[in-house]
This record gives structure tokens, sequence and C-alpha cells, in this order.
């Protein structure tokens, strides 16, 4: 049986940055620089250069003009880079008057744990005031948008509803409508692009891991996404902000590999892991580990209640990403996803969660409360518990599915193919 124990001494020196320099206290809010941030890795992979494709905070041209003479704030983090460089730099070496920085979950760095708080500070590089929305306050207030004439959106997403920067997004978008300011989002590539599948989220289960009425893989880039959101006004009160996307330049399609050359969040470090992430999240709802606390979370799962014939274990440890890992120090019996097949070919992998559950040896507690707002219907853990297929489980969700892709046609700015 393979086992892995992660050592925390290189866990915190794989996660501090270039430069031998010192993770900043809770308290502060300082601007990596941009060679820093950690990549994504594919090990014992070719991955396709990113280079390629030009994102829409590369298209200077497109934008800089409507932040002339502007207060701008920016809602970004570790991923809003022109090229190596930090997108606050460039704009403020081009002129920009940036104002104010909106830092979401992760923190302004991206190396704040996942659910950690995040506290408003000062940018250390450029002195601009950073303002946490991932906290306390999570939408931002007038008295935030003070000092702001145009909010700019540059952050990574990568496809799955319970990723909170697209919460973020929508709430940004919320405050600019009511304060009539106006909203630039500059796109990026969706690694999971090609995935739409799993249940539309219902209203009774609406949180800050799903705000609005999508399947569990939207197969939107953030742009697509925000003029669905303004489109459909699902804002709150029916209302719609100014928008404008910046698109990636042409090229790009749904079916477009792309490696991202910023790890999106401190978890998801592998291109491996950020392909399985909208099928895997679902165990965070369960007494599954997903391995957090390892050097491969996302690409691993298991449990102490799982048959120690598991061919695989893992012991979750604190490190940099996951302080406080879930089922810390408990040996977990699961399963090495590092080579699986991140997709079946009618979507979600499906099958590692109902076969996990019916492994367990603890099925009283193999759901948690949050199994419901990450799936966004109480119907799944019904029909897992009564046994339903995963053909039967599909076909429940297939209408609403069907539904919501003939309405993502409607604001694709790409082609899927």
């Amino acid at each position: 049986m393979l086992s892995i124990s992660v050592k925390i001494t290189l866990s915190l020196l794989l996660a501090l940055p270039a430069c031998g320099t010192t993770r900043p206290a809770a308290t502060a809010a300082v601007s990596p620089e941009a060679p820093a941030a950690q990549p994504v890795v594919t090990p014992g992979r070719t991955p396709p250069a990113a280079s390629r494709i030009v994102v829409g905070a590369e298209r200077l041209e497109k934008y800089l003009p409507q932040l002339k003479n502007k207060r701008v704030g920016l809602v970004i983090n570790q991923t809003s880079r022109v090229g190596n460089a930090f997108l606050v730099d460039t704009l403020r070496a081009r002129g920009v008057n940036v104002t104010a920085i909106f830092a979401p979950e992760h923190g302004f760095r991206g190396e704040e744990a996942d659910g950690a708080t995040i506290k408003d500070g000062r940018d250390a590089r450029s002195g601009v005031p950073v303002r946490s929305v991932y906290g306390k306050t999570k939408k931002p207030t007038p008295e935030m948008l003070a000092d702001v004439d145009v909010l700019v959106f540059d952050i990574q997403d990568v496809g799955a509803r319970f990723y909170t920067f697209i919460s973020t997004l929508h709430y940004v978008m919320e405050a600019a409508a009511e304060q009539n300011k106006p909203v630039l989002v500059l796109d990026r590539p969706n690694p999971n692009g090609d995935l739409v599948d799993g249940p539309i989220l219902e209203p009774a289960h609406k949180s800050f891991v799903g705000l609005d009425p999508l399947p569990i893989a939207h197969g939107l880039t953030v742009g697509e996404l925000a003029n669905m959101i303004n489109g459909e006004k699902w804002l709150a009160g029916g209302q719609r902000c100014r928008l404008t996307v910046v698109p990636v330049a042409a090229g790009y399609t749904h079916a477009t590999a792309y490696h991202l050359p910023v790890r999106p969040s401190p978890n998801l470090p592998t291109d491996q892991s950020i392909r399985l992430y909208p099928s895997i999240c679902l165990f965070e709802g369960t007494n599954v580990s997903v391995g957090r606390g390892t050097s491969t979370p996302f690409e691993v799962i298991g449990s102490p209640s799982q048959p120690a014939t598991r061919p695989f274990s893992f012991t979750p440890k604190p490190n940099a990403g996951s302080p406080a890992p879930p089922l810390n120090g408990q040996l977990c019996y699961g399963l090495n996803l590092a080579d699986a097949p991140a997709r079946e070919s009618s979507g979600l992998v499906l099958k590692y969660l109902l076969d996990f559950y019916q492994q367990s040896t603890d099925k009283a507690n193999f759901f948690g409360k949050y199994f419901e707002q990450l799936t966004g219907t109480p119907a799944l853990r019904q029909q897992i518990i009564t046994g339903k297929s995963e053909a039967e489980i599909r076909s429940s969700w297939q209408p609403g599915l069907d539904k919501f892709k003939t309405l993502r046609r409607k604001y694709l700015l790409y082609p899927e193919r």
C-alpha cells in the first residue's frame, strides 16, 4: 500500500515567496513581486504555452482609454498579471490612478488558507489601500467605493460554481450597480471551459459558494458569466451594472487547453487538481479528505472510515495552504487520482462519490451540512443514500442542465471549438 505524509517544513519552504522574503502578517496586505507567486505545475507533462493566449489584461489598448483621468478600484489577486508583471504595477506605470485594491478569498497575495478571514491593509509597494471583500464584508459598501470611479475585475476562475471568486464578481457588480459605477472585466480563459454539467443551484441553497442559478460546472469565462449575470438580471432587485468585458484575443475557444501560469488558489497547484476540482470538491461536504494538508490537494481522496484495503493512504498535516486541514493527523484510506481521468464522457466524475459512500464504515456521518451548499440541491444526497445509479442521478438534473446550456449559448464570447 502506498502512503504519503507531507513534511511541514518542506511545505512551508515551498510556500515562501521568492528572494527569501517572509510571509506578511495576517493584518498586512503587501503587493507581491510578480515572480514570487507559485506556478501551476504539471509533473511529467509538457503544458501548452500560455503565452499563445492573450488574456484581457494584456490587451491594454482596449481598456486604458476607459481608465484615463479616473479613480480606479482593482478587484485582483496573485493571478492578475500582464505577462510577468502584476496588474497594479502595470497600470500605475502607465499613469493610471489606482485608488483601491479589493482583496477576495485567499487575499491579495493568494496565500491565505481556504475560508480564512481577509483583513484590510495597505499595499507596501504602491501605498494603495487594500480593502477586504472576503470577511465580514463580502460586498463593497458605498464607503469602500467612495474614492472609486470605475472598478476593474481581473481574477482567474476555474469554472466551478462553488469557486468563490465568481461570487465576489457578483457582489462587485451589484455594488457598482447600486452606486452607478462602471465595471470593467478583463477576461481570462476557463481551464474547465469545455465542461458544463451538474444540478442547477436551487434558491434555498444559495450561499457564498453559490449565488446564481448555475450548474456545478458552468463552462463560462468570467467575462461571459458577468454578461449572463447582467443580462439575466440576477443582481438584487433586477439591477444591471454598466459592464464592459475585454475578451481574450482571437484564437481562444472553450476547447483550448490552457495551462495557468499562476496557481489560482493555494490548494489548486497542478493542472490535474484544477481539472478534477469540479468533481472532487463535492467531497468537501463529506467526511472524506480531498488532500488538504498534503502536497497533492484535490488529487487524492480518503478517509479513516474507508476500508484499509484501499490502494492508497495519506495523512493530512498542517501546511501553508491548510493550517488546520480536515482529518488532521488521521490516516486516510482512499485513492490517488494524479493520473486518473479528470472527466467522464458525460461530464463530472460521480463514481468516486457513489463508491466512497457505499464503502464507508460511517454512513451516518458521511454527509455534512455543507454538502447541499456545494451541490445546490438536497436531491443528490438522497439519491446517493437510496442507491440511485449514476445514470439515474444524471437524468434527474438533465432537464435543468439542458435549459442552462441553451441560455449559455446566448452569452458565449468564444467558439466551443
